[in-house]
């Protein structure tokens, strides 16, 4: 695999050198650009095509939601992922975000290796979705709730229970213990429902879990 390509996002510069000197002790690791708000997001997300941008959520001069929204709604940015960074109080911001297009959530806080192990895997297209951030997003989600029971209509009984597990968070081999499958029959499940429901990724199916009412707060 060639080297992950990032972007760093936030307002505050301590904050960006701190994450690019810990991202960068790895040899398949490069940051390519620095933002310090979401218009400058947009702008160098463009000009750089990383392969994943590490976005604050609150700053000056645009937020990131919705620099989140306009890089993953323009198609020349279409393989660029987006990871929000967080604080425990940003919940209400959550929900938002994956609707935007995140793929995922990190705390500032979150230890170096955990870092560099959660940009790659996101950079390996995969979603970035612990389950104590889904209930997280559930419970914020269930402030404004919108359900589309209409969308599950062309799943199978055993697709919905597949995506049911996704929507709180669990991970392939938990749901394959759950409902008696082997993990790879579940990977081919949730492919099935990626493609089924047009999602981008898993986080985009926990958000379609809960707006069809197949999951809700308090739910596990």
């Amino acid at each position: 695999m060639s080297d992950v390509r990032v972007v760093l996002v936030d307002d505050q510069h301590l904050v960006r050198t701190g994450l690019r000197a810990l991202l960068e002790r790895a040899a398949d690791i490069t940051v390519v650009g620095e933002a310090e708000d979401g218009r400058a997001a947009v702008a160098v997300t463009r000009d750089q095509r990383p392969d994943v941008v590490l976005m604050d959520v609150r700053m000056p001069g645009g937020d990131g939601i919705e620099a989140t929204r306009r890089i993953r709604t323009d198609p020349t940015l279409a393989d660029v992922r987006v990871v929000m960074l967080t604080t425990f109080d940003d919940d209400e911001y959550l929900f938002e975000a994956i609707r935007a297009g995140a793929s995922g959530f990190l705390l500032k806080d979150t230890p170096p290796d955990a870092l560099r192990d959660a940009v790659r895997v996101v950079a390996g297209g995969d979603a970035l979705l612990s389950p104590a951030v889904t209930r997280r997003v559930i419970a914020a989600a269930a402030r404004s709730p919108v359900e589309d029971p209409t969308r599950l209509a062309g799943l199978t009984g055993r697709e919905r229970d597949v995506l049911a597990q996704v929507g709180t968070g669990r991970s392939n081999v938990e749901i394959g213990a759950a409902l008696h499958l082997s993990p790879d029959t579940v990977r081919t499940y949730v492919s099935r429902l990626l493609h089924k429901l047009n999602a981008r990724d898993r986080a985009q199916l926990v958000v379609i879990a809960y707006e069809s009412g197949l999951v809700r707060p308090g739910d596990n």
